[in-house]
């Protein structure tokens, strides 16, 4: 009777074990793709980040461009590259990944989104074969790996109402602010033994740290430090912690009558104590500018904080000091400071900002937008924090050209300056790494002396995992979260 009653369980156990394995796995965060075009704002980027979309080139975990649907490039002028593609890849519905395909929608892309026009102008792509690709700058392409590995330039085809990707998982259903559900692509090389998976969107950090906490999810991406402690405390729960190529940095806005005067700009840059900011967030480092300090790129000396010269500047601007708050012309110099919860440090921060701004005599207020699109186009900000991937594809030209150049689609300052501009026009006339680099430090320094935007820090984010996901290590920022490896423990 026993042994009948464990051969029983036992058979049990063999049945409900491949339905367990076939559970989706649930990857919680606070942003989701706002749509499934990726020629219609970061949609491409967040395709990629969910395991949906492929590009021609990529960053692998080394940080180091590789081919991804391509096999290689050749240059043909400095304007111009053929690209050969890899063969027998195919999109989710198994038709093959021709160069023909890929011109169609990616000239469709560079019409649709400014971000495809950031690094080279308006890109032509005319298929020369079924596996060759031409590729033609409006300005100079030094390496078309670096252009083509950007968030923009994800791969895909229109079938009449769907879009399909190559990625290793495809969609089977998408509630828009909600849920992604994807099942494995049959016809990805890793497609045959991945899981479902179900990327959920939570409202902010902290109800998505409570999901964790509550077994909800199997992954929870960029939980806040401060709950870390209960996080660990929790059964079978493990937080794995890594270093970012964001930057969380705070643009200010020229157009409005206080911030014009680039007195007042660098005094709010001087006001700010990045030390204070790493130690609130319970990690990262001081911003040296624009870049991570992996980059080669990037500056070596942290941002100077200095609460006396700031004060002296704005004194110089004519915003004096009386009564503890800075008036000029009777009017109290005000600044509304704005952050997004879909990026939680950004919120933590406010209000260590607010008070390093109030002690210097600047009355604050700060909001927190719901959603930060809207409010970065309108301009209805003083001051917007923000976090972004610098150097996508290791190269520092991207950055400064998308944000920072006069005119730019998501120049969020309104800044205008023709002497940046014309050191950002060197990128286009230069191929070599080392003066990519040098152009990129004396365009960094125009930006310090000029200061639209106020460099913050470069954060550590935090990951956590149930025993499901114990095996998986985050990598890439947030620009690869789910992948082949994203796989249930046996």
């Amino acid at each position: 009777m026993i042994r009948r009653s464990l051969l029983a369980a036992a058979a049990a156990i063999a049945l409900a074990s491949p339905a367990l394995a076939r559970d989706p796995l649930v990857v919680g965060q606070t942003f989701i793709a706002a749509g499934l075009d990726p020629a219609r704002g970061s949609a491409g980027w967040a395709l990629v980040s969910h395991g949906v979309a492929e590009k021609l080139f990529t960053v692998n975990q080394r940080g180091r461009l590789e081919p991804q649907l391509a096999e290689a490039a050749t240059r043909i002028d400095e304007r111009t590259w053929t690209v050969t593609l890899k063969a027998g890849r195919k999109f989710s519905d198994g038709t093959p990944v021709t160069a023909r395909a890929i011109a169609e929608t990616l000239a469709r892309t560079v019409t649709e989104n400014a971000a495809a026009r950031a690094s080279a102008g308006t890109v032509t792509f005319e298929a020369t074969g079924d596996l060759a690709l031409r590729v033609q700058g409006e300005r100079a392409i030094p390496s078309v790996a670096a252009l083509l590995a950007e968030w923009a330039f994800a791969i895909y085809r229109r079938d009449g109402d769907r879009t399909l990707y190559t990625g290793p998982w495809a969609v089977e259903s998408y509630e828009a602010d909600r849920r992604l559900k994807l099942v494995p692509n049959a016809h990805h090389p890793a497609g045959g033994g991945l899981p479902p998976v179900e990327v959920r969107r939570f409202p902010d950090a902290q109800a998505l740290a409570l999901a964790a906490q509550a077994g909800e999810v199997d992954l929870a991406f960029n939980v806040p430090a401060e709950t870390l402690p209960r996080l660990q405390r929790g059964d079978g729960i493990t937080v794995k912690s890594f270093p970012v190529s964001y930057q969380y940095m705070a643009w200010l806005n020229t157009t409005r009558p206080a911030l014009a005067d680039v007195r007042v700009r660098r005094a709010i840059d001087l006001a700010i104590d990045r030390a204070e900011l790493v130690k609130t967030l319970g990690g990262g480092m001081p911003a040296t500018g624009a870049y991570a300090p992996e980059f080669p790129f990037s500056g070596k000396a942290a941002r100077p904080f200095d609460a006396a010269r700031a004060a002296a500047l704005l004194d110089e601007a004519g915003w004096r000091l009386e009564g503890g708050v800075r008036r000029k012309d009777g009017a109290a110099l005000r600044l509304e400071v704005v952050a997004y919860p879909q990026r939680p440090d950004l919120v933590t921060m406010l209000p260590v900002v607010r008070a390093r701004l109030t002690a210097l005599g600047i009355e604050v207020a700060t909001r927190v937008s719901e959603n930060v699109s809207v409010t970065a186009k309108e301009g209805s900000f003083d001051m917007l924090m923000w976090a972004q991937h610098t150097a996508p594809a290791g190269d520092p030209a991207f950055f400064p050209n998308l944000f920072l150049r006069s005119g730019a689609a998501n120049n969020h300052a309104r800044f205008a300056d023709p002497g940046l501009d014309a050191l950002l026009d060197g990128f286009g006339r230069e191929s070599d790494a080392e003066r990519r680099a040098e152009i990129a430090a004396r365009a960094e320094q125009r930006v310090f002396e000029m200061a639209p935007v106020v460099y913050l820090l470069t954060p550590v984010w935090h990951v956590a995992v149930s025993r499901r996901a114990a095996a998986y290590t985050p990598w890439g920022s947030d620009y690869h979260i789910v992948r082949p490896d994203l796989r249930p423990a046996r």
